[in-house]
């Protein structure tokens, strides 16, 4: 098949009617890459949960486990970047001359992936003149582990990976004052964001807790999706 032939699928596979098509490109790789409309996310569902299927209820154990503090989830998380953050106690609501016995220890898990434009299929001339519409969204779980459980920050980068062309960052407050345990949708939709984007870089943040047992907020469903939409300037 030749390449204009291969350009001809490409335009009908996503219905590209005024995006640049610049013969240069190889179209048989990207019509095969199909970068458009795909989750360029590995590994979305690292704890192999369903956003389909409500989160399961923490089970408590007979003993208390023994041994050391436990600040990490668990989890497959190939393809994705982990760091943990252990928080000081909170001590703020304890009045003084009170006696604690035990007080619970909260940690950050931060996840983030760097997504390669250029790499997944998507082509320059794309990126920079139609600045097609890149999709964001992610579940995480109503752990009820505190007023503050998840945090997610979202940037579009140029080339040097380091230059921020857009960025979107996410920081709800959870109501306790009911029990609720589901998924919550955060999603945004960069559109209009400029010439230059090459790289997206995904970090979300869940709050464990750590009190005699361990205690997790957990995600799924991530994704990174760019749509054949001509964005809305």
């Amino acid at each position: 098949m030749s390449s204009a032939e291969w350009k001809h699928k490409c335009e009908a596979e996503w219905s590209l009617q005024g995006a640049p098509m610049p013969d240069c490109v190889d179209w048989k790789s990207v019509f095969e890459a199909k970068p458009l409309g795909r989750n360029l996310l590995k590994n979305p569902e690292p704890h192999g949960l369903s956003k389909d299927t409500p989160p399961p209820e923490p089970e408590l154990s007979d003993a208390p486990p023994s041994g050391p503090p436990r600040f990490e989830p668990e989890g497959d998380f190939s393809g994705w970047t982990t760091n943990t953050e252990v928080l000081p106690y909170d001590t703020s609501g304890i009045p003084a001359g009170a006696v604690v016995c035990q007080l619970p220890q909260y940690s950050w898990f931060s996840i983030e992936q760097l997504v390669d434009l250029k790499a997944e299929g998507l082509w320059e001339e794309l990126m920079d003149e139609f600045q097609p519409e890149i999709v964001i969204q992610d579940w995480y779980e109503e752990s009820q582990l505190h007023e503050s459980i998840y945090q997610l920050h979202v940037k579009l980068l140029g080339a040097d990976k380091s230059t921020v062309i857009a960025e979107h960052t996410v920081s709800p407050t959870e109501d306790l004052s009911t029990y609720s345990h589901n998924w919550k949708e955060v999603s945004h939709v960069f559109s209009g964001y400029g010439p230059g984007v090459r790289y997206v870089h995904f970090l979300h943040r869940m709050k464990n807790q750590f009190m005699r047992e361990f205690f997790s907020t957990r995600f799924t469903g991530s994704s990174v999706i760019v749509k054949p939409t001509k964005s809305s300037h």
